[in-house]
């Protein structure tokens, strides 16, 4: 009879095997269907919003209105969430900035909440130029700045998508990048965390070829600029090692801001005092476009 270990051991092995056949970029999605909170119980007012990929999912997001008056909103932000659980339990991030004059948009990935499909990497990407397309078009947002916020995985996907728009000059043009607590890239983190492990250490490298490396931040986020871009990391992240924000801040083109924080992972805007650098840099970074 095989032992407790042994046990562990084989099963390891045979969850290798699995994610070597199919890729293992699965690894970063966590995704539940559960209402956790909506923006009423916050006594936020909002709208459902549904869009259609063009790969046949349907995306449900929450357009969060500023409490100043549509005319004088400082701005839009829109939100990328992390990777478990949907928009509901991520919405506390967010929720401060109607009362600070700002629009959020947030939307969930396809297989998060109400969006349809199963999450992958190349899925979500689609899905967050497909926000940010939509967000663009809407008449709130004309002609006021529109600034990208992503936090861990969002902040992931927020590289890949600020920095192709800016490469394509889309229009309308972003103002700023906030990245919060976010991995330097994905074949990155991944090694890192296989290697993190003695059962998963000797499978790191084979593993982490399976996820592609096109989309690694420390490679695209320079070429968000000259879109301003703010770090913010946590020296006390237990999630993504603080040594990822100093990786994707050097390799940042200016104009960039470092926000070095002691808040568990994204966590960040529980202190109040990060909430006012956040919104001083959008305010600068409007100044600055």
């Amino acid at each position: 009879m095989a032992t407790g270990t042994a046990r562990l051991l084989l099963k390891t092995l045979a969850g290798a095997g699995l994610l070597l056949q199919a890729g293992c970029s699965s690894v970063f999605f966590y995704p539940d269907r559960v209402s956790y909170i909506t923006p009423d119980r916050l006594n936020l007012k909002y709208d459902d919003v549904f869009l259609d990929t063009a790969d046949g999912e349907t995306l449900h997001g929450w357009w969060l209105p500023s409490e100043a008056s549509e005319s004088n909103a400082k701005g839009t932000v829109y939100f990328l969430h992390g990777n478990a659980q949907n928009i509901s339990s991520h919405l506390m991030n967010v929720a401060w900035l109607p009362q600070k004059g700002y629009n959020v948009f947030l939307i969930d990935y396809r297989g998060y909440g109400r969006s349809t499909g199963a999450p992958d990497i190349e899925g979500t990407l689609h899905d967050s130029e497909t926000g940010l397309r939509w967000l663009m078009a809407q008449p709130q947002t004309d002609g006021g700045p529109v600034f990208l916020l992503g936090q861990s995985l969002g902040g992931a996907l927020g590289i890949a998508l600020a920095s192709e728009w800016v490469q394509r000059e889309e229009k309308p043009s972003l103002d700023g990048v906030i990245l919060d607590g976010t991995f330097s890239g994905f074949r990155g983190i991944a090694r890192e965390k296989l290697g993190s492990f003695w059962l998963t250490w000797p499978f790191q490298i084979p593993l982490s070829w399976s996820i592609t490396d096109d989309y690694e931040g420390v490679d695209h986020i320079a070429d968000i600029g000259p879109v301003p871009v703010m770090v913010i990391h946590s020296v006390r992240d237990g999630i993504i090692p603080f040594h990822h924000g100093e990786a994707l801040f050097e390799a940042a083109g200016e104009p960039k801001r470092f926000l070095q924080t002691d808040t568990p992972h994204a966590a960040t805007f529980v202190i109040p005092a990060y909430k006012d650098a956040a919104t001083k840099f959008m305010e600068m970074s409007t100044k600055h476009n």
